[in-house]
Parts: structure tokens; C-alpha cells; sequence
């Protein structure tokens, strides 16, 4: 064989080959090589405007937040001047409870004073009769002494 030849279909070989990568080899490796580029894009696309949301609902959430905090905030000063105004009119109505009970306590004293004021006069008057009565010994009258007994009450 001849170098010349042998050279000579090496290069028709070679050329084949080559012409067969490039017609049915290279073309699906391109495409995926194209496909995976543009994969990688949309996914570096997506993570940017992933980003930028999450960046959005983060000023979204620290509004809220800021809002709900002084709702809060406004809520617990209602509900402690809701409290004091609680305690201030349960406050009143005890004393005004109080005072009832204090003037009702009056009355009855009051009542139990005359009561005994009562009590006190006809035990007065009973002692009266009964020291008269050993002193004078000698007559008892019922109706005089009854009506003594009345006047001395009234006097009492």
C-alpha cells in the first residue's frame, strides 16, 4: 500500500466521521447543551423573582406586623382604661352600698334604742311598784297604782 493512499483514505475517513458528528451527533448534544443553558436561565430568572418577592412579602409582613402591634397596642390602652373605669364605678357602687347599709344600721339602732329606752322604763316602773309596795306594805291598790305607773312612764 501506498502512504499517499493510505493518507488519502484516512482523510475521506476522517472527513466521514466528521460529517456524521455534524449531521447526527452534534445536533442533539447542542440541543441539550441549549435546553440545559436555558433551563439555568429560567431557573436563575425564577430565583430573582423569587428574590424580589419574598423581599415584597417581607415589607408586606413588617406592615402588618407594625400595624398589628399597635392595634395591640391601642387595644390593651382601651381595655386598661376599660378596667379603670371597671373599678372606679364598682368603687362607687360600694360605697354607695356602704352607705345604705350604714344608714339602714342607723335606723335600727336607732329602733333598738328606743326599744330599750322602752324595756328600761317599764323595768324602771316594775321596781318603782314593787320598792313602793315594801314600803307601804300595808295597802295596794291595783287601779291607783296602775294609773301611777302610767304617769310615771310618760315622765320617764
Amino acid at each position: 500500500m501506498n502512504i499517499n493512499a493510505t493518507l488519502f483514505l484516512q482523510a475521506v475517513v476522517f472527513a466521514i466521521l466528521v460529517w456524521f458528528t455534524m449531521k447526527f451527533v452534534w445536533p442533539p448534544i447542542t440541543k441539550a447543551l441549549d435546553e440545559r443553558a436555558q433551563k439555568i436561565a429560567d431557573g436563575l430568572a425564577a430565583a430573582d423573582k423569587a428574590k424580589s418577592e419574598l423581599a415584597t412579602a417581607n415589607k408586606r409582613v413588617e406592615a402588618e406586623l407594625s400595624t398589628s402591634r399597635n392595634d395591640t397596642a391601642v387595644r390593651l390602652a382601651d381595655a386598661e382604661r376599660r378596667g379603670q373605669v371597671i373599678v372606679e364605678e364598682a368603687k362607687a357602687k360600694a360605697a354607695e352600698e356602704a352607705s345604705k347599709i350604714i344608714a339602714a344600721a342607723q335606723v335600727e339602732a336607732g329602733q333598738q334604742t328606743v326599744k330599750a329606752r322602752e324595756a328600761l322604763r317599764e323595768q324602771v316602773a316594775l321596781l318603782a311598784v314593787k320598792g313602793a309596795e315594801q314600803i307601804l306594805r300595808k295597802e295596794v291598790n291595783a287601779g291607783v297604782h296602775a294609773d301611777l305607773l302610767a304617769r310615771l312612764k310618760t315622765e320617764l
